[in-house]
């Protein structure tokens, strides 16, 4: 693949001649090589933005995934990187920090080609992912084991050990982000990861096979396998040689992972699933004009293709009106446009199936009796566009007021109280995030207490850093990423008993 001109690109010019110039690697990264499918199946990657095919890539199965637990099991086994002290496993993905830092303009452009995302967003997206490994890199050398409390005759130690295989199963929303929130950690605690990236987004986690091997990350320590759920993610779920299997996307996929896992060998599994987030907006904010751009960002941030988008939009009725006048006026500038254009705020829905979906549920918010405020029709030309869309007098029982969108979609309920606006937020199947806006410190720590949710943003939304652990409750899954607790996940403690002579 080539690599980007010295020259950081600025403007919509430069990243358009960077993209022409770019080449793709397509091939499944299997035990040290980089391998064709064994079934010479391919799949189209296709740029939503333009409708062009970017690279025809290696479609795995099930062949592919029992040789690849093959080679993490030996190199696992081995102990090249899992029996390796800390510190050296820390230099190595510094170093692979580095390389993605010095890559980060190629790697933000094919995230933003492959999926349709503004490229400033995946430049940021890129930001994320470099601090994720330089993050669990430095913690890996700096967690302790335990020395329990014991009497003379025996000392007691708890001891923190690798997995084995890990099998990490990536969105298309985030792609290289959230491939580090995943595989950083389990690689920093000395696993052997098998990645399977989206077939809708799998350039970045080729690339990055490309750099892990620079490196210095062994033969079979990462892997990398683009191609489809139901055929390379199916069988590494049922795979007895996997120990652990880590997932990003839908409840309903995710639920199938849970399955899978009872059916083979009780491997771990650590979801992240869906999100319908309430962001609440009390009558006593202090500065409503603020609050509404933040809250129009809150849903058309990535075109809406967010876990923990507020989708949900909770106003309290007696500034309802006044607040969404701002928050109309919010939207106007947050169109979407080509990815390439550094300006644009919005790109493209990454596929068509995802882009008829979304058009489905406004449709269906039409039918239903909501009142469309303002967009509402996909643009035309070239392209998978849809322009920031908000329903207001949505009811709960409403598709688009329980349902995720995974679009530009903001369903808005207005509230006469703290209880209702409680009982409102918790009203949903999932739990993932939720923000509230006050100036009122009391309704603050009573209403973030009671709100049912992985994460409460106050007064901000998806706020946060590398320390602070992301996840959800209820049916938005049971893992965390980020923070020193991820690295809790992809360990397994060891109770060590010694009798002492006396």
């Amino acid at each position: 693949m080539s690599h980007p001109p010295h020259k950081a690109p600025r403007t919509h010019a430069d990243w358009q001649a960077l993209a022409a110039a770019l080449t793709f690697e397509s091939r499944a990264l299997i035990g040290d090589a980089f391998v064709e499918a064994a079934s010479g199946e391919t799949f189209t990657t296709i740029n939503p933005a333009s409708g062009e095919t970017l690279a025809e890539v290696a479609s795995c199965d099930a062949a592919d995934a029992e040789l690849a637990v093959g080679h993490a099991r030996a190199a696992f086994e081995a102990g090249e990187w899992s029996r390796l002290a800390p510190g050296k496993r820390k230099r190595v993905l510094l170093l692979l920090a580095d390389l993605l830092e010095a890559n980060k303009h190629e790697l933000a452009l094919l995230d933003t080609l492959d999926m349709g995302k503004p490229v400033s967003s995946s430049l940021g997206d890129m930001a994320g992912a470099i601090a994720c490994f330089r993050y669990q890199a430095e913690c890996i050398d700096k967690l302790y084991g335990e020395v329990a409390p014991t009497g003379e005759e025996a000392l007691a130690l708890v001891l923190r050990e690798p997995l084995g295989v890990v099998a990490s199963i990536v969105p298309w929303n985030f792609p290289l982000m959230m491939t580090a929130w995943k595989i950083a950690p389990a690689l920093a605690a000395g696993n052997s990861v098998i990645l399977k990236p989206s077939e809708k987004s799998p350039l970045s986690a080729l690339r990055l096979a490309q750099l892990a091997r620079e490196a210095g990350i062994p033969r079979g320590v990462f892997q990398v396998l683009p191609g489809f759920g139901h055929t390379v993610g199916r069988a590494l779920a049922l795979s007895m040689g996997v120990d652990c299997l880590a997932f990003t996307g839908s409840t309903a996929t995710g639920k199938q992972l849970m399955q899978y896992a009872g059916q083979s060998n009780l491997k771990r599994v650590y979801l992240e699933c869906g999100g319908k987030s309430p962001n609440i907006v009390f009558a006593d904010c202090k500065d409503l004009g603020r609050v509404a751009k933040h809250a129009a960002a809150a849903i058309f941030h990535n075109q809406g293709e967010v876990c923990i988008a507020g989708s949900r939009l909770l106003v309290e009725n007696s500034v309802r009106e006044a607040f969404l006048d701002r928050l109309l006026e919010a939207a106007k500038g947050m169109q979407p446009g080509d990815p390439l254009d550094p300006a644009s705020f919005m790109g493209a829905i990454v596929d068509e199936s995802q882009y008829r979906r979304v058009l489905g549920y406004i449709e269906k918010g039409r039918e239903e009796g909501a009142r469309l405020r303002v967009g509402g029709e996909p643009l035309e030309g070239p392209g998978l566009f849809i322009p920031p869309t908000v329903f207001d007098g949505v009811t709960p029982e409403m598709a688009i007021g329980r349902e995720e969108i995974f679009g530009p979609v903001l369903a808005v309920f207005g509230f006469d109280s703290e209880e209702e606006a409680v009982a409102l937020a918790n009203d949903s199947v999932y739990g993932l995030a939720a923000g509230l806006w006050s100036q009122d410190i009391d309704r603050i720590m009573r209403v973030t207490r009671r709100l049912q949710s992985g994460q409460v943003f106050v007064n901000n939304w998806a706020g946060g850093d590398q320390t602070m652990p992301f996840g959800g409750v209820k049916q938005s899954g049971n893992g965390r990423d980020k923070s020193h607790h991820s690295l809790e996940e992809y360990s397994e403690l060891k109770s060590v008993w010694m009798a002492l002579a006396r």
